[in-house]
């Protein structure tokens, strides 16, 4: 997480499993990045950033001939805790891996979960995508000004959603975005949801006045014409994407989110080198580049020690942003 506001200032990164240079022979025997019966944990619903980020990962890697037959798989509950603990209680198990980012930081916060990120084996941090501010297309909100102008005289009227728990990166933009245009934190009406794909649904019926969510993640709804899009957290605008930044529309603040991959606890040495030496190779893939460009998510990549350091520096700023927002 990037947060820039007077309060705080967040490093952050990017979100999941990533990997290597394509070689020509495309044969993962040869580069040794084959891992017969791995499988990725996807800890929230199908459709939202972490769901997305496995499946393009997992289908790169086999494209590029790295590893072959991925089983993804989805553990949603609990802001990614759920999965989380799952994780954690697969003591040794090198087949398994799990796509998380910053939600599950802030997950781990807010819901008090007696596993942390902690407990886990560091692969590697993979991409940082801005989140977006978004609106059904019959929504009264043309654009970023008239919503703000909105929030600040009803803003417990004017629910917001977000694909992340409390402490999650959908939930912490919209708190900055409050912080900054004068709004209570506290006085938001923010409904979380367990991923993007559950928030969809929300944003499109107006049960939500708007929606926060990963640029990736709504890229087909916005170009087709179902979602307005009226503004991108990050310090710059989306190539392809017509809309300001948040600092554009006057609200002095900025923010990104990452994502990444954990293992279980208790690897061997040569277990974790060989998932990361598969991510590794994964992120130089061509197919991977594509993915991310195609996605609209930014290279933020960090393997192994430097990762997991990232990762506690990560838990220290949570913890110090949802103290000064008074949550």
């Amino acid at each position: 997480m990037r947060l820039r506001t007077p309060i705080a200032l967040l490093g952050a990164a990017l979100l999941v499993l990533v990997g290597p240079p394509l070689l020509t022979s495309g044969s993962g025997a040869e580069t040794g990045t084959q891992i017969p019966g791995l499988r990725f944990m996807v800890p929230n619903t199908p459709g939202g950033g972490y769901d997305i980020t496995a499946r393009t990962a997992a289908k790169n890697a086999e494209d590029a001939g790295l590893t072959h037959n991925i089983e993804v798989f989805n553990l949603p509950g609990a802001g990614g805790t759920v999965g989380l603990t799952r994780l954690v209680g697969e003591h040794g198990n090198g087949k398994l891996a799990m796509s998380m980012g910053l939600g599950v930081v802030g997950a781990v916060h807010t819901n008090k979960s007696p596993k942390t990120l902690a407990d886990t084996t560091p692969i590697a941090r993979l991409t940082e995508e801005q989140d977006i501010v978004v609106v059904a297309k019959d929504s009264p909100y043309k654009n970023i000004g008239q919503l703000i102008d909105a929030w600040k005289k009803s803003p417990g009227k004017l629910p917001v959603g977000g694909g992340s728990s409390p402490g999650g990166p959908d939930h912490l933009a919209p708190m900055l975005m409050a912080q900054a245009a004068g709004i209570a934190p506290k006085s938001v009406n923010y409904i979380p949801f367990d991923g993007g794909g559950e928030l969809l649904a929300s944003i499109l019926g107006n049960k939500v006045a708007f929606g926060v969510s990963g640029v990736g993640e709504y890229l087909d709804q916005i170009k087709s014409g179902e979602l307005r899009l009226l503004a991108v957290t990050g310090p710059k605008r989306v190539p392809g994407l017509d809309a300001p930044t948040l600092r554009e529309a006057g609200l002095d603040t900025e923010f990104t989110n990452w994502r990444g991959i954990v293992a279980p606890p208790g690897l061997t040495d040569g277990e974790r080198d060989k998932l990361i030496g598969l991510v590794t190779k994964l992120h130089g893939s061509k197919q991977w580049q594509d993915s991310m460009r195609k996605n609209g998510w930014d290279d933020a990549f960090l393997t192994g020690d430097k990762f997991g350091e990232f990762l506690d520096e990560q838990d220290d700023s949570v913890d110090q942003v949802l103290k000064e927002l008074g949550l």
